[in-house]
């Protein structure tokens, strides 16, 4: 009797301690992974390029917007070999725009013409669904921009969600989201399905 209480014990301390957390994909390990991937963690940079530049470019939605706030302003000026078509626009830093965008990069790239400037990071809001296929799934997920600062505010809403799907794959070691790397196999990398995200309706 005791010694099959003790082999019970462990065959049964063997069972639980062979399966680890990541061998079962639900929806918490899925927002784990999203959420810790490096992909969606990389905050989102906007290119404000000062200088000549195209009547396309001037005319983007999000420099109307930094006009609307006035922190840029542009004359017209004669297109570069390339920039077409006419016109083009000569883009400045007002003050405003310099003391706001001063706090937000290296004092040394403010010289520069081409600006990044972080202004979002992504913030999961839920898991919505995942569909299994063997060692391979597709999650559903709805995620929204936070603004990081006063261009981020500007330019994305954190009222506007998205919804995208991401491959997974079960791996010796579990689960885990499909990179940009293992793009030839089954499942949308995360970069991928970052970037064509629907607005949630």
């Amino acid at each position: 009797m005791r010694k099959s209480l003790i082999l019970t014990l462990c065959l049964v301390s063997v069972l639980l301690t062979s399966c680890s957390p990541r061998d079962y994909l639900t929806r918490r390990l899925a927002a784990d992974l999203i959420n810790t991937s490096d992909t969606f963690k990389t905050p989102q940079q906007f290119v404000l390029q000062t200088g000549v530049i195209s009547n396309k470019d001037y005319v983007a939605p999000e420099y109307l917007v930094l006009q609307h706030h006035g922190w840029i302003s542009a004359t017209t000026a004669p297109c570069s070999p390339g920039l077409i078509p006419p016109p083009c626009w000569d883009v400045l830093l007002t003050p405003a725009g310099v003391d706001t965008v001063r706090a937000l990069i290296p004092a040394d790239a403010v010289s520069r013409p081409a600006l990044n400037i972080p202004v979002a990071k992504r913030e999961l809001v839920a898991v919505t669904g995942i569909s299994k296929q063997g060692n391979q799934a597709d999650v559903d997920f709805a995620w929204r921009w936070i603004p990081l600062n006063e261009i981020g505010a500007a330019l994305y809403s954190r009222d506007l969600q998205y919804n995208s799907t991401v491959g997974f794959r079960d791996y010796d070691d579990g689960w885990r989201v499909v990179a940009a790397h293992t793009a030839p196999r089954p499942g949308q990398p995360l970069d991928e399905a970052l970037k064509t995200a629907e607005p949630a309706q």
